[in-house]
């Protein structure tokens, strides 16, 4: 029998996403986002250890080209899902070792959307909030303070385990952000972390701080529609996703 061929499950753009084995968090606030949109968010994932240390984290490098082998060919953008190993191994490394297996495609990642994010948002002095211990959380901070970024307050929740960092209460983390977006100067809330849920308090805490609140994820996804040249105005929550392409860029 003779058949037709069209553009797959999707009529829209082809994303590619790279996710941790432990995150149980990325997958799902993505899908919030892009739910009845004309795109197909293709996943595949990395082995990582749910101990965040440094060095666990340095390890997903060897990995990279393996776990991107496995996406499709012809994706419009790529996404590395680890905001704290993005960090440590560098994003021009973490692009460099997934175009090694998708030539040619876009790449981003938590920590390089953030800044993009923090720069849509003309925000240079932020409240940090982080489930990391301060081995993993220190490096973070330097990051971007080499980025213009100032951290005018901090506070972390001090787990090493990511499986727990998945089950962390959406009120736990809006109370993190209210203590500490409250501090005097800051411009921005940033809630790091791809496992750490935050897409269901964003609003309440903009709404409650009267600054821009935005995640890992938040960011990421925002970022990954950017890069395959998509104006996502409206797509997702906070301000961020008021922002138009034009006025992202």
């Amino acid at each position: 029998m003779e058949y037709q061929l069209d553009n797959g499950a999707s009529d829209g753009m082809r994303l590619g996403m790279v996710v941790l084995s432990t995150d149980e968090t990325l997958e799902h606030e993505a899908r919030q986002v892009l739910s009845g949109r004309p795109a197909n968010l293709l996943h595949t994932r990395i082995k990582s250890h749910p101990r965040v240390t440094p060095d666990s984290l340095k390890a997903m490098q060897a990995l990279m080209p393996a776990s991107a082998r496995l996406l499709p060919d012809g994706l419009e953008a790529i996404a590395y899902g680890c905001t704290s190993a993005s960090v440590l191994i560098g994003p021009d490394v973490v692009a460099e070792r997934i175009g090694e297996v998708q030539p040619g495609v876009p790449v981003t990642n938590p920590i390089s959307a953030v800044i993009s994010a923090l720069g849509a948002l003309n925000a240079k002095r932020i409240a940090l909030i982080t489930p990391y211990t301060a081995a993993v959380a220190s490096p973070m901070r330097e990051f971007l303070a080499r980025s213009g970024i100032e951290t005018l307050s901090e506070i972390s929740f001090g787990e090493a385990d990511d499986r727990k960092v998945a089950r962390i209460s959406e009120a736990s983390t809006l109370a993190a952000m209210i203590e500490a977006g409250q501090t005097d100067g800051v411009e921005a809330v940033f809630a790091s972390c791809t496992n750490l849920r935050a897409f269901g308090i964003i609003e309440q805490a903009e709404a409650e701080l009267g600054v821009p609140v935005i995640s890992s994820n938040l960011a990421l996804v925002w970022d990954l529609l950017r890069q395959a040249g998509v104006d996502a105005t409206g797509w997702g929550p906070g301000r961020l996703f008021r922002q138009t392409l034009s006025g992202a860029s």
